[in-house]
């Protein structure tokens, strides 16, 4: 079967991840916030956050300002955007694919951040639609997510790839019949995508 689509991650292929471990703790640092007690609240709500069930600022009301602080939430909203950086090699294999194969993002972002990475980086000038977990109710590596995304695209599993960094998501996407490549470097993803047909 010939590949027809492209299903991309953002966080960890596209771009560095949004709003991950590393990301959260060098803000933390900054600001001087305690990580142990911030990493207890962001448990707890960022499945809501990712799931589209809460808003960014609800999110920072629960883990950061539930307490006085002597900085302001646009201060600190704007050091979580700018930990956000592209993944130049990547994105250059993305937008050369999108002109000989339909596009897709789909990964796992809460939908204020989801919104700024996507117009920062104009990644809708190469892909044509977002399934994100804030817009589709549902996150990876759960089953559903990659099924409703190739319902959406009204594409067969066997037709498309998924690239993501992480091997539980490819494991997920190949579980439903999706052809995965576990993205490490620019130089690795497209001989995988090569030996597919994907070139």
């Amino acid at each position: 079967m010939t590949i027809k689509a492209v299903f991309w991650d953002i966080g960890g292929v596209l771009l560095t991840n949004g709003w991950d471990r590393e990301q959260r703790a060098d803000v933390l640092s900054r600001f001087g916030l305690d990580l142990t007690e911030f990493t207890e609240r962001h448990k707890l709500a960022v499945p809501e956050l990712e799931l589209g069930r809460m808003t960014l600022d609800e999110y920072l009301s629960q883990t950061v300002f539930h307490a006085p602080r002597d900085f302001t939430r646009e201060d600190f909203r704007a050091a979580m955007e700018a930990e956000s950086r592209p993944h130049d090699d990547a994105l250059a294999i993305a937008r050369d694919l999108s002109g000989r194969y339909r596009t897709y993002a789909l990964n796992n972002e809460g939908h204020d951040l989801n919104e700024c990475r996507i117009r920062t980086y104009a990644l809708h000038e190469f892909l044509l639609a977002f399934f994100s977990s804030c817009y589709l109710g549902v996150m990876k590596p759960n089953p559903a997510i990659y099924r409703l995304g190739l319902n959406l695209a009204s594409l067969r599993p066997e037709e498309t790839v998924m690239i993501d960094d992480r091997a539980q998501n490819a494991e997920a996407a190949r579980s439903v019949g999706m052809h995965a490549v576990r993205y490490e470097n620019a130089a690795q993803l497209r001989e995988e995508l090569a030996a597919l047909g994907v070139k």
